[in-house]
């Protein structure tokens, strides 16, 4: 009697200050977050359910690895339904051989717990072989990775140790059908008294307790908070489409900087992103400037921001950023000061870091807990912009031209519509020059000035012609798209070419869009409704689908190529649009189509995205060249593309390892252009 008081105190006084500690670390990091701006989020809560439905409870982004994805399914759901049998047990200790008072399913019931258990142990073992035996490379093997596979592990196996001892403890002798594993392990120890097996029983109890209050203690201070802040972030996600980058209110006089250059001055669920961070590395491993040799690594840059958002965050909340560390008296204090002063921009996250980024989203399509990578990058870079006049030389070159001559390269904006003049059996109308058209074609500045992508605005208007498709263009009047300023970081140009392209359109009377450019297609379609944008948007390759789907077109002479299809990320990971530039292809007599390894979602970046298109890459491989030996490793003798910025980087790829004469880079327009008789 004495022994079981002692027990029961024993498990109050601990259980209680874990749970005080649990408590006090979680509220920490909610007091962190808090120092955030609102977030002022729509209240789409039917989509936020679906959200957490699919990416919570049906764990879809974690199949991407389906190894990992059948490994986390068990552990997740595992540790859901071992829940229930943690209670009983738990209160085994206090009422010897104590069970859930429901029958004859009790049998059931610990049946489905002791395998349960078993397929956990398998998944934590199989976690340890990924991590240290496989060794795959976006995994880190440190302490901190082990301590949780240890952690794990002694829950398991505690679990069916305490059960083991109970039968000896409670004389049940022999092999127990409804406890095949525990009964088993009991068979083991068959010499030993009951008295014994109580003791036994009690030491792995109280194992399994500790092991399991420690857990719960270090959770949400390690990697492991995503069990706690990761349904949380799929919730929270801004319903916004996909990549759509929040405004800056260039009207709000109160504000005093641009951007973000401060922790404190990311939104409250962009700063939950940092918590539900699951350091899985997916993000790093298909980050094409991670896998180049770029200083950029999605996974670090979230790292870094959620250490400095926990110590500054303790400096300015007075609260403890975790547990107590055998650190020299005053080292914590010095800590936590130098962090209330660090910048975010030089101190935490380096500016070769925000220049490397291609804004490609794949590290974003790969995160299982819905992080957002790519904004908080883009807003850092804002600061730099707006706020700091910090950039690369050749952004700096970049917008003046822009700025001057509403094009890159700084030539003469007369010269826009002169790309027509190049094929005579073309004819491309401005919208002066016919009364009426359905779509107006943006050209874009690529499609304009650069002399290969001419040809794909050749091609496509050709393929206007012959579909007998009304349209027209603006001429010298179109101003660039401003999507390339944005995601530069340039927000107050995007702006101002954004409004006035709408009010060009406006005073055309534009009903439908379609471009060659999946750059301006995304920005149209998504962000300029925002500023007053009322129009359909078609990207070209959704048009010439259209036409052969409805027998406008007709491809009938034969292409006898193999060609390697290039998913930009634009259209793709931006758009979901994967199945209609297939689909043209096979719908053209004599084509093979041949698939890279990664294709489709996970298409890797050809390099140009997110204004790379105008800067040098200093460091490692150039991504381009990556992404055409990639191509060329299917013998190809075409590299077809939908964008006008991949069709240059492949271009210049097959340049670079000289085989541009024997592998040609077309667009699809290109492609369909080939196949019609005109």
């Amino acid at each position: 009697m004495v022994i079981g008081l002692i027990n029961f105190i024993a498990f109050l006084g601990i259980t209680g200050y874990a749970i005080y500690l649990f408590t006090n670390i979680v509220y920490s990091r909610v007091t962190f977050i808090k120092m955030g701006k609102p977030a002022n989020l729509r209240k789409d809560t039917q989509k936020r359910v679906n959200e957490v439905l699919v990416n919570v409870f049906r764990q879809r982004k974690l199949f991407k690895d389906r190894k990992s994805g059948v490994m986390h399914v068990i552990m997740f759901y595992g540790f859901i339904i071992l829940q229930f049998g943690a209670i009983e047990l738990i209160i085994k200790g206090f009422f010897k051989g104590f069970e859930y008072p429901i029958g004859t399913a009790q049998k059931f019931f610990s049946l489905s717990q002791e395998i349960t258990t078993f397929l956990v142990l398998l998944s934590v073992l199989y976690a340890f072989y990924r991590r240290y035996i496989e060794k795959l490379k976006r995994l880190k093997r440190g302490f901190k990775s082990g301590l949780v596979i240890i952690f794990l592990t002694t829950l398991v196996l505690s679990i069916f140790l305490s059960l083991s001892f109970e039968h000896i403890w409670l004389g049940q002798e022999g092999f127990l059908p409804y406890a095949p594993i525990s009964s088993t392990i009991a068979g083991w120890f068959s010499g030993l008294s009951r008295e014994a097996g109580g003791v036994g029983f009690y030491v792995f109890w109280w194992l399994h307790l500790i092991t399991l209050l420690s857990f719960a203690v270090y959770v949400p201070q390690s990697k492991h908070a995503h069990v706690l802040f990761a349904p949380v972030n799929v919730y929270l996600r801004d319903t916004k489409p996909v990549g759509k980058l929040t405004s800056i209110n260039f009207e709000d006089e109160s504000l005093e900087t641009y951007g973000v250059g401060k922790i404190e001055d990311f939104r409250q669920n962009q700063l939950i992103d940092l918590y539900a961070c699951v350091e899985c590395g997916r993000c790093t491993s298909m980050c094409p400037a991670s896998v180049t040799g770029k200083t950029l690594s999605p996974m670090e840059l979230m790292k870094k921001m959620r250490d400095h958002l926990t110590e500054k965050g303790a400096a300015i909340t007075s609260r403890t950023p975790w547990m107590p560390s055998f650190a020299f008296p005053g080292h914590e204090a010095a800590a936590t000061s130098e962090a209330v002063t660090a910048n975010l921009i030089g101190d935490v996250i380096t500016e070769e870091e925000l220049w490397a980024c291609t804004t490609c989203r794949n590290c974003e399509d790969q995160c299982p807990v819905a992080n957002e990578h790519v904004e908080k990058i883009i807003d850092m870079r804002r600061f730099l912009v707006l706020t700091e006049g910090k950039m690369p030389h050749e952004a700096t070159r970049y917008f003046q031209n822009i700025e001057r001559q509403s094009n890159p390269w700084g030539l003469n904006r007369r010269e826009r519509i002169k790309w027509r003049e190049s094929r005579d059996d073309v004819n491309v109308p401005t919208v002066e020059e016919t009364e009426e058209f359905e779509y107006l074609f943006f050209i874009g500045s690529m499609g304009s000035y650069d002399n290969r992508s001419q040809k794909i605005a050749q091609s496509f208007a050709k393929i206007l012609n012959l579909a007998g498709v009304k349209f027209a263009i603006l001429g010298n009047e179109e101003r660039n798209s401003g999507d390339t300023a944005r995601r530069l970081g340039n927000e107050f140009l995007f702006q101002q070419l954004c409004q006035e392209n709408i009010a060009n359109f406006q005073a055309n009377n534009v009903k439908k869009i379609v471009t060659i450019d999946p750059h301006a297609y995304n920005t149209f379609k998504h962000e300029y409704p925002e500023f007053g944008l009322e129009a359909e948007v078609y990207h070209h390759t959704e048009v010439i689908h259209k036409l052969i789907k409805e027998g406008r077109i007709k491809p009938t002479r034969e292409v006898n190529e193999t060609i390697v299809y290039h998913d930009s990320c634009y259209i793709g990971r931006y758009n979901g649009i994967y199945n209609i530039p297939r689909e043209i292809l096979k719908a053209i007599p004599g084509v093979k189509v041949a698939e890279m390894e990664r294709n489709r979602e996970n298409s890797m970046c050809c390099g140009a995205g997110g204004g790379m298109m105008w800067l040098e890459e200093t460091q490692g491989k150039r991504i381009n060249i990556e992404r055409t030996e990639q191509a060329l490793r299917l013998n190809p003798t075409v590299i077809g593309s939908n964008c006008p910025y991949c069709l240059t980087m492949l271009s210049d790829g097959t340049k670079a390892k000289e085989v541009e004469e024997q592998v040609k880079t077309l667009d699809i327009a290109e492609i369909v252009e080939r196949s019609l008789v005109s």
